[in-house]
């Protein structure tokens, strides 16, 4: 290698700028070759306009609730201005984008414009060949470049996915729409069926409902979020239940048709569900085609991701990968977390191979979902011996106070030892109240050390020092 090691990421997503930022950090010449735009579909697209939007929705979930404070607010007469929505999430997401470009450009970061793949090996070299051709109209307006190759020593594949489209369900932007479409609408659905029931279904599901529209969901299995937490997923089912969501378990759409006015959604055993618009959240493919690959001796795993082990390595040296191309868990912490330590591993750094028992999530929902480390069902099916408690936030002062009828706080620990592996919290704001347990994962903290710690008096991080306290009362624990 050369005395300045040479990186070259394909992607400008979170895993894509977090590698490019820790690599200059420690000197490394960094090119960036990104085709969309800087931040990548996170967020331009997904993430980061999916939050925003649902953060519009928020304000007329508390309209909704304020009655039940004493304050009548007439909530239905409420205007909704979708277009002004619409644009306040563009704004976002482009201003997100400028300022990591920005800071990408601070940092010596070179960037480039344009669609990258892999050029053959060449017996006895240690560099690999990056070929950029131009691409059309960026979302973010930036010129792409002209064609250009780059010898790199290390190269990150950052390519990110996209939804995942039915053969009988082929998107049209109008009434048969991807998550990434929505914020083309120009009026609200008067009845939007939801296909997925997974993440980014619910909280669509959740959205449009606090908007006033009449939703239904359509689930392939016995609940909404089969993926996540029962405890906290029939939480969910229940307050979408009593907004006045329809949910049909057990259903396959096999087919989507236009119709005059709206569209039919037709189900494997025969039934048809119509709407004026459906919404296809089933799920994403990895961005792994046309990157060359096959030139320098990389196979894809089912699926079409890209396989790495716990420092991003793929299997040919000097080639790493990132993100949700690798399948391994499709989050934006998670890809910057495997970006990063790409680069800690390529410049030979200390590096802790990825944990993903440590990481937290959230689900964006009224109530917000979020969970860390060992998962309920792993407990209940045997894989890890825990001591378990689930304290309801109707017991907690501060949710009384804030009218809040649902939601929970649950803990895991070991056995005798009280070490934190897991939790659950169910709330409005979850996702913030999460991290002091997440810090007790990653730290192997124990529940004495939450139970100790100070909380606010009213607060609803007090139910989760109360939920350690109530851990501790356990006989086998020291």
């Amino acid at each position: 290698m050369s005395a300045v090691t040479r990186i070259a990421i394909i992607g400008g997503g979170p895993a894509g700028y977090e590698a490019a930022l820790a690599a200059t950090a420690y000197g490394a010449d960094v090119t960036v070759v990104d085709s969309d735009g800087i931040g990548g579909a996170c967020v331009l697209w997904d993430c980061v306009p999916s939050k925003t939007f649902i953060a519009s929705t928020g304000i007329r979930t508390e309209v909704r609730r304020a009655v039940d404070l004493g304050i009548n607010l007439h909530h239905d007469d409420a205007l909704v201005s979708l277009p002004q929505i619409h644009q306040r999430v563009r704004d976002l997401a482009f201003a997100q984008s400028a300022d990591i470009r920005s800071r990408l450009v601070s940092e010596g970061v070179h960037l480039v414009a344009g669609r990258a793949h892999l050029g053959d090996a060449e017996i006895g070299m240690s560099t690999h060949r990056v070929i950029v051709t131009p691409v059309g109209e960026r979302a973010d307006g930036v010129e792409p470049d002209p064609e250009i190759t780059i010898d790199a020593d290390v190269v990150l594949i950052a390519t990110g996915a996209s939804p995942r489209v039915l053969p009988d369900a082929q998107p049209d932007g109008e009434r048969i729409l991807t998550w990434r479409q929505l914020y083309d609408l120009e009026e609200l659905p008067e009845h939007l069926v939801v296909v997925g029931s997974g993440v980014t279904g619910a909280e669509f599901v959740h959205a449009y409902t606090e908007l006033g529209v009449r939703v239904t969901l359509v689930s392939s299995r016995d609940r909404v979020l089969p993926g996540e937490d029962e405890d906290a997923a029939l939480v969910l089912e229940d307050v979408l239940a009593e907004r006045g969501v329809t949910l049909i378990k057990h259903a396959r759409a096999d087919a989507v048709r236009r119709t005059d006015d709206g569209v039919d959604v037709h189900l494997a055993d025969g039934k048809v569900v119509s709407g004026s618009h459906v919404l296809m959240t089933v799920g994403s493919v990895p961005n792994t085609g046309g990157l060359g690959l096959e030139n320098v001796g990389i196979e894809l795993s089912k699926g079409g991701y890209l396989t790495v082990d716990r420092v991003s390595r793929t299997t040919v040296p000097g080639i790493y990968a990132a993100g949700d191309c690798t399948g391994l868990l499709p989050l934006a912490s998670v890809a910057a977390m495997q970006g990063r330590i790409a680069m800690y591993h390529a410049l030979g750094e200390g590096v802790v191979p990825i944990k993903l028992k440590t990481v937290a999530s959230a689900i964006f929902t009224r109530p917000e979902i979020a969970t860390v480390g060992v998962s309920q069902q792993a407990i209940d099916d045997g894989e890890y011996p825990a001591r378990t408690v689930m304290l309801p936030l109707s017991t907690n002062p501060r949710a009384k106070m804030s009218g809040l009828r649902r939601g929970f706080v649950k803990i895991f620990c070991r056995p005798a030892t009280g070490v934190v592996i897991g939790g659950v919290v169910v709330a409005p704001n979850a996702s913030e109240l999460i991290l002091p347990i997440a810090l007790a994962v990653q730290n192997k903290l124990m529940v004495n050390d939450l139970a100790q710690t100070f909380s606010v008096y009213p607060s609803l991080t007090g139910s989760v020092t109360e939920a350690a306290r109530q851990l501790i009362r356990h006989d086998d624990l020291d």
